[in-house]
């Protein structure tokens, strides 16, 4: 089946799912490619079986090349350990599942992947060139480039929500989540990429080390019953994936040129994963 007929398809059985952006109505009926909502606003599935929700330009920091790294690294296992700690936090039981901010898809494809129930599965970013990434996988997930302070899914959509590193929105997600649903976010903790930090930033930068307590504190906030817990494991890199694992971050961007160009010339052979899962059920 090709990609677009595949995302008619999933488009067709779940429309109930989504709702328009623009004007929040819900949509009405799918003709041909073209999904349109009870007032006529109407997105077209691209080619590799994706919409594009957004009615505006953006600009985001991780381009082509970036996302090519991340792929080659994430597909190797840096988030693995990450990937299973999320997995085992989910319920067991079939769930209809959105990955917030999904990038170029590997963790979440992964995720699925670990499952033994065949989930109704949704993910979106706001990066288009992520979204096309992530079509390339073998995943029966559907991908849609949204934004994510004006979620294209009705209300109380989703049995479970997840989100790897991405930014929260927190009134949308208590919109979208269903009663009894479950939220979990992975947060960087305290010793992530500590070895990458510590090369590139001189002690006293900010961004030798990491704090992560504001996004717990305002997590705390909005969910005060999360359970957190902590996930943390040493990574071996693979010589030839050295590079990609410098440039898949945004880490390397802001230090000196003189810093950057020691840590190119000074390979790591591991790397500390060290994250926290924040992990809340809904009343």
């Amino acid at each position: 089946m090709k990609k677009i007929d595949k995302g008619r398809k999933f488009v067709q059985d779940n429309l109930a799912l989504f709702q328009c952006p623009n004007c929040q109505a819900p949509f009405i009926n799918v003709v041909e490619n073209t999904v349109s909502c009870a007032n006529q606003h109407a997105f077209d599935l691209s080619k590799k079986g994706t919409l594009y929700f957004l009615n505006h330009a953006v600009n985001t920091e991780y381009d082509d090349a970036m996302l090519v790294s991340r792929r080659k690294v994430l597909t190797a296992g840096l988030f693995d350990g990450i990937v299973t700690a999320v997995a085992a936090a989910l319920p067991t039981d079939k769930q209809t599942i959105l990955d917030v901010g999904t990038g170029e898809g590997t963790p979440f494809a992964k995720l699925l992947a670990q499952r033994d129930n065949i989930d109704t599965a949704l993910a979106f970013d706001i990066s288009k060139a992520g979204v096309n990434l992530a079509t390339q996988l073998e995943t029966d997930a559907f991908f849609a480039v949204a934004d994510l302070a004006q979620l294209p899914f009705a209300d109380a959509t989703f049995s479970s929500v997840v989100e790897f590193f991405s930014p929260s929105a927190y009134a949308e997600f208590n919109r979208v989540i269903q009663p009894n649903g479950t939220l979990i976010k992975v947060v960087p903790n305290h010793f992530y990429l500590r070895e990458l930090r510590e090369m590139l930033y001189p002690v006293g930068s900010k961004h030798h080390t990491y704090d992560n307590q504001q996004v717990v504190d305002l997590f705390m906030q909005n969910y005060p019953n999360t359970e957190i817990r902590d996930v943390t494991y040493q990574w071996n890199i693979p010589a030839d994936l050295y590079a990609d694992l410098l440039h898949m971050t945004p880490l390397h961007w802001g230090a000196r040129p003189e810093a950057q160009q020691m840590a190119e010339n000074t390979p790591l052979t591991s790397i500390t994963v060290d994250v926290q899962l924040l992990i809340t059920k809904f009343d």
